[in-house]
């Protein structure tokens, strides 16, 4: 956990929860969170409820658009949350637990800007990375290990940039993932950043609306061929992709709402091993190819994909297996 990593928060700071996706937050700061403008004036009180409940349904639904990635596996450790005290300061991320060496992602395509210890930021210790993803939203992840990506290099959701590590001012290994919404310096709190945008930080399953685009909607269209929907594989999740969807959870007796998230996905995915061959290994080969895999997308399970499979469980510290499981599959598409 971070011994430090404090800054003062600013007022449109999101706050966490649990069961509604974005629980406890007030609708100035779901809309700052999503990175939106000022709220229309000149409506009654009544009104203006009505249209900012509206609008933040449709914004939030909007940031489930499949562009956003889970930063890294591990566990939440007591006492590295958002907000925590930090003598005199607040805790200014989100710490996520696990050995030095486990993999860090890029959470959002976008370009780093710093590459520096504590990312140049006040009260800040440790290698550090910032990544500007543009519209004035950044995100930081602390005492790396290692850096895999150079400064002002561009990079892509879910590409590797670092290792975890247990630099500066720390307790243990770990990542400790800052989200910056409007200015660099102004944080937010992760965990409801992210899940506004589909992720859970703490490692469950993503959730992706129609109207998405991107690997993790390609990696949807293969799993529906392989159930016999014969959809066109273009990665964008419009109607057709949306409409097949809602046939396929009302199959399966769920809620028909076209959203792929944690109801869908453990019926979706497939357990995969070496030897298979279909659609649904064009989709885990997709899925590890967004992580840096390099893969051929021929849907045949052979040798060199159950090596990918292997290594990006290790790397996340997953039963290392060669077995693409429920789990792994979590993972991959988080």
């Amino acid at each position: 956990m971070c011994r430090s990593c404090a800054a003062p928060t600013g007022p449109n700071d999101l706050s966490a929860g649990t069961g509604h996706p974005l629980p406890g937050l007030s609708r100035r700061g779901l809309l700052a969170g999503l990175g939106l403008g000022a709220l229309t004036v000149g409506l009654s009180a009544g009104a203006e409820a009505q249209a900012v409940a509206a609008e933040a349904a449709v914004a939030v639904a909007a940031a489930r658009n499949g562009a956003w990635a889970g930063p890294a596996q591990g566990r939440f450790p007591a006492g590295g949350h958002y907000g925590a005290p930090r003598g005199g300061g607040s805790h200014a991320g989100q710490d996520v637990s696990n050995p030095t060496g486990t993999a860090v992602y890029a959470a959002a395509a976008g370009t780093v800007i710093r590459r520096s210890w504590g990312g140049g930021l006040p009260g800040r210790t440790g290698n550090g990375l910032v990544i500007s993803h543009g519209g004035g939203q950044y995100t930081y992840y602390g005492h790396l290990s290692a850096y895999r990506v150079g400064l002002n290099a561009t990079v892509a959701a879910g590409q590797r940039i670092a290792d975890m590590g247990a630099t500066g001012n720390v307790t243990g290994p770990h990542l400790h993932f800052e989200t910056h919404s409007g200015a660099l310096g102004t944080t937010v709190n992760p965990v409801s950043f992210l899940a506004a945008r589909g992720v859970d930080l703490a490692g469950g399953w993503s959730r992706i609306d129609p109207g998405a685009s991107g690997a993790t909607v390609v990696v949807i269209q293969h799993l529906m061929n392989q159930r016999g929907y014969g959809l066109v594989v273009d990665g964008a999740y419009g109607s057709v992709s949306a409409d097949a969807v809602k046939r396929f959870q009302r199959s399966k007796g769920l809620v028909a709402d076209g959203q792929v998230g944690p109801a869908t996905w453990p019926v979706l995915v497939y357990t995969l091993r070496q030897g298979g061959s279909g659609s649904h290994v064009r989709a885990l080969q997709t899925a590890l190819n967004r992580r840096g895999a390099g893969l051929v997308v021929d849907g045949g399970f052979g040798s060199v994909t159950t090596s990918a499979v292997r290594a990006y469980q290790s790397v996340n510290r997953l039963v290392a297996d060669g077995e693409a499981g429920p789990v792994t599959w979590r993972a991959l598409t988080g």
